[in-house]
């Protein structure tokens, strides 16, 4: 690559990086929440504090969440439990994004947990039994099933290309595959696939379907991407090393 094109690339990078923000939530409101939560619906004078706090408090943590990604989840230990999961989420360096993580992305979406995504320089200093608790995302993003729905595909491939060489630690707070009320329960640690054929194929059709996307397609728009590899302490699961909370009585 030329000087000037490394430049080219570098500006290009920068500018899809600004306008992200502005373009990763233009496509929502198309996966409604399964659960409906319990209790009386909202008062007059609830909705009227709602608005009044929504107009004058500031919201700066929840501002820098400007990155949507739609993937897949399954529980740690349980392949045949899986689940989508729509991440909103920001930087909080170079090397280090958060998100929080929900059912749906309509207004009725619930939060099911969060997800801390690490580039490799900063996983390649964690302890064995800390790399354990961490799922790899090549795989997610070389099948095209993790998208970033509602920015151009350039600016997509772009942000995946970032993702594919980092890694997450996932936990679900609520399990709204099974407890459809309440977030009852101990939290789960949640893993991403690693192969072909692991994800169920009706789930990733009907959300390829509602976001109108192909699952297929993004596969080979990505090729180019030079994925590395994965480091072979994360996805444990895979070697046997299954980690779950247990809830325990202390007297």
């Amino acid at each position: 690559m030329t000087p000037a094109a490394a430049c080219h690339r570098q500006s290009m990078k920068a500018a899809l990086t600004a306008t992200i923000a502005l373009l990763a939530t233009a496509c929502g409101d198309n996966t409604p929440s399964n659960v409906v939560a319990p209790g009386a619906d909202e008062t007059p004078k609830t909705r009227v504090l709602e608005a009044g706090a929504d107009l004058m408090q500031r919201k700066a943590p929840l501002r820098k969440l400007d990155a949507y990604l739609d993937g897949f989840h399954f529980y740690n230990g349980n392949m045949a439990a899986q689940m989508e999961a729509h991440h909103y989420c920001g930087h909080l360096s170079e090397d280090f994004i958060q998100c929080v993580i929900f059912d749906g992305n309509g207004e009725n979406a619930k939060i099911m947990g969060v997800e801390y995504i690490i580039s490799k320089v900063l996983f390649d200093k964690l302890a064995t039994d800390e790399k354990h608790l961490w799922h790899s995302h090549v795989h997610e993003v070389q099948s095209g099933q993790l998208i970033a729905p509602g920015i151009p595909e350039i600016a997509e491939h772009e942000l995946m290309e970032k993702i594919a060489g980092t890694y997450g630690k996932t936990w679900h707070t609520w399990h709204t595959d099974r407890e459809m009320t309440l977030p009852i329960g101990t939290p789960m640690l949640m893993m991403g696939f690693t192969k072909d054929g692991q994800a169920n194929e009706k789930m990733v059709a009907d959300r390829d379907a509602r976001f109108g996307v192909s699952s297929t397609e993004k596969r080979a728009q990505r090729s180019d991407i030079l994925y590395p590899i994965v480091d072979t302490d994360a996805d444990a699961w895979q070697k046997g090393v299954v980690l779950q909370l247990t809830a325990t009585s202390a007297r």
